[in-house]
């Protein structure tokens, strides 16, 4: 008599929510831990806007972020599911590790942080990690962050030049902000003299480099 095959997962298998904008790449991602025996991938969004309504449907124990997710970009997301979702631990996926990032993640509440590069033996173990209560972060990028200073650039100076990113003029974002012009120009002249460079251009870029924004 044929025997009806069994699933040899356990009963008790990690619930994991992947938040990846790019379908290949997530696709992939969610078929390399779908073989894992103890690893279930269910559920999957591309963008941050639909990330914790879903947590909240499907209640993942690890939700595997991308950092520059759509929408609820950056670190917004892991700091949105921290709060609505508590059990749900976070892990930070991303291109381009920056000390800077890593110090906002682990402020936003992550449990993890990982570049893209790594194998996915490397993926799988932080998983069953941070499920654990332990707190995962690339090497490389630890070390780099005990090497750099924190963000020498306030709250506000950082928001003044996200929001100068698509050519905005000093008008612009004195009215979006709700800041006088004079004072959206000050804290250009601050955030310019903290980050050695020469215009609010300039200034833009090297947060963005050392992962302030």
């Amino acid at each position: 008599m044929n025997e009806t095959p069994r699933d040899h997962r356990p009963a008790k298998s990690i619930r994991v929510l992947l938040a990846e904008d790019q379908g290949m790449a997530r696709g992939a991602l969610a078929l390399l831990l779908g073989m894992e025996p103890d690893i279930e991938v269910v559920a999957q969004v591309s963008a941050g806007d639909a990330l914790v309504d879903t947590a909240l449907a499907y209640r993942p124990d690890v939700a595997l972020l991308d950092l520059e997710l759509p929408v609820l970009s950056r670190l917004d997301a892991a700091a949105e599911l921290r709060d609505q979702v508590p059990d749900c631990r976070v892990l930070i996926l991303t291109t381009y590790g920056r000390p800077g990032h890593l110090r906002r993640a682990m402020e936003a509440g992550a449990a993890g942080f990982l570049v893209k590069d790594g194998p996915v033996e490397e993926l799988t173990v932080a998983i069953r990690r941070v499920l654990t209560g332990e707190t995962v972060i690339d090497p490389a990028l630890s070390a780099a962050a005990l090497s750099t200073g924190p963000n020498p650039l306030t709250a506000r100076e950082c928001e003044v030049l996200d929001a100068s990113a698509d050519g905005a003029t000093v008008a612009d974002i004195a009215g979006k902000l709700h800041l006088s012009e004079s004072t959206v120009r000050d804290h250009f002249s601050s955030a310019i003299g903290k980050t050695g460079t020469r215009d609010r251009t300039e200034a833009l870029r090297e947060a963005r480099r050392q992962g302030w924004l």
